[in-house]
């Protein structure tokens, strides 16, 4: 799932060209340890989430989540305003 999202795939291609993985010699030892390095990382990610989810999931009521969705939202209206004025004031 990780590799679907187009941010995490610029994201990863700018940690690439940074260790200069696009340098015309190439060492394949490199690649495979960064390919797994992303890979276990993605992985660990993704169980982290799924068990936090999955122990978390019955301490939130119907009421709790709409309040969690309230506050998400507040974060990302601020997050977005904050974006824009930085842009105003460029």
């Amino acid at each position: 799932m990780t590799i679907t999202n187009p941010m995490t795939i610029l994201f990863f291609m700018g940690i690439f060209s940074g260790m200069g993985l696009g340098k015309s010699t190439f060492d394949i030892l490199a690649a495979l340890w960064m390919v797994l390095g992303v890979f276990l990382g993605s992985a660990c990610w993704w169980l982290s989430l799924s068990l936090g989810v999955s122990v978390f999931r019955s301490r939130f009521t119907p009421n709790s989540l709409v309040w969690v969705n309230r506050i998400s939202g507040v974060i990302v209206l601020v997050f977005g305003l904050f974006s824009l004025y930085s842009l105003i004031l460029k």
